[in-house]
């Protein structure tokens, strides 16, 4: 059933009926006689690792990985939640809902935090930050600004510099720079203050992390908000950037996982599943990329119910009205 469900999205997709992938690829094809398909949000050069390493422990399981943005994630699997077995997003609020909503299935875990999973439903594997990225050449001879309001001044002070070079994820399009906005908004006006000074200066809107940081290492944009620091920090280094954890409020995403209630192969979705749990134990250098699970920094955002507040529409609605008016000053 699965594979009739995949056929018929692939010839919706060819037809003109879905968005294309982000990235789409399959891991040891040759031979193996199970499969899994894995909706994620993930790049695949950053998740590679774990699958391959999963693979190597599971030599008769090939997987093909789908790539696409958080909000399209929930979009497709609500549309057919039979075509995917694990779905794996950074947009917390709507994997919770997807969860909270029975599109996931249960499971008997040993070990895992109870702070990190949802009614053993959904399960957090990784701890990531929401950073500033900056180019340091456009703050030669600049102090480089540690918080929201420092980042205010720097970019009321030179306009000239920042005109049409600061991004941010458009907040319409991605989940995860939802999620992201929300939870800034909810913990200080200095948020909407920021969003203001941005809007002014043409800010860049973006749909994903990947993106912003290819135009920040090439200089199209100098200063990145909220882009997650995992994506930054491998090309930190050869292009310059510098990772600034906003010294006011830190917020703190945990990228989450769970196995579709309506999968053909939920014994081995399972088993994947506790690979991610097991891979916080002890992360080793071949699997090292996305960063293990911390809660000691009291900045993680909670999977809790609380989560789903800016979910509601009408919230949603007012949420982004008061978004454009800040950041659209046309």
């Amino acid at each position: 059933m699965r594979y009739l469900i995949a056929l018929v999205i692939c010839l919706a997709s060819s037809l003109g009926w879905a968005q294309d992938w982000e990235d789409q690829h399959i891991f040891n094809a040759d031979g193996a006689t199970a499969s899994l398909r894995i909706l994620s949000s993930t790049d695949t050069d950053l998740f590679a690792p774990l699958i391959e390493a999963f693979v190597a422990r599971n030599s008769s399981v090939s997987i093909e990985y789908l790539v696409t943005g958080t909000a399209d994630i929930d979009q497709r699997f609500r549309e057919a939640p039979g075509a995917y077995d694990i779905v794996i997003s950074s947009a917390m609020d709507l994997q919770l809902k997807l969860a909270n909503d029975g599109f996931a299935r249960p499971l008997e875990t040993d070990g895992h935090p109870t702070w990190a999973q949802w009614r053993q439903s959904l399960f957090a594997f990784t701890s990531e930050p929401a950073a500033i990225v900056i180019n340091r050449s456009a703050f030669a001879g600049h102090p480089i600004p540690q918080s929201r309001q420092e980042l205010i001044e720097a970019l009321r002070a030179r306009p000239e510099v920042f005109q049409n070079r600061v991004g941010t994820y458009d907040v319409r399009r991605s989940g995860l720079g939802y999620l992201f906005a929300t939870q800034d908004a909810r913990a200080s006006e200095t948020f909407w203050r920021l969003m203001e000074v941005m809007g002014g200066l043409d800010v860049q809107l973006y749909c994903c992390s990947g993106k912003m940081i290819d135009d920040l290492a090439d200089g199209t944009i100098v200063v990145a908000y909220n882009v997650l620091g995992s994506y930054a920090q491998p090309r930190s280094e050869s292009h310059d950037l510098e990772i600034v954890l906003p010294s006011d409020f830190p917020t703190t995403m945990m990228r989450t996982a769970f196995v579709s209630s309506a999968s053909d192969e939920a014994e081995l979705a399972e088993r994947f599943i506790q690979f991610l749990i097991s891979y916080q134990s002890g992360p080793t250098e071949e699997i090292a990329l996305l960063p293990p699970l911390d809660n000691g920094n009291g900045a993680t955002i909670a999977l809790e119910p609380a989560l789903m507040t800016f979910l509601d529409t009408l919230k949603r609605r007012q949420f982004l009205t008061e978004w454009e008016s800040a950041m659209i000053q046309r």
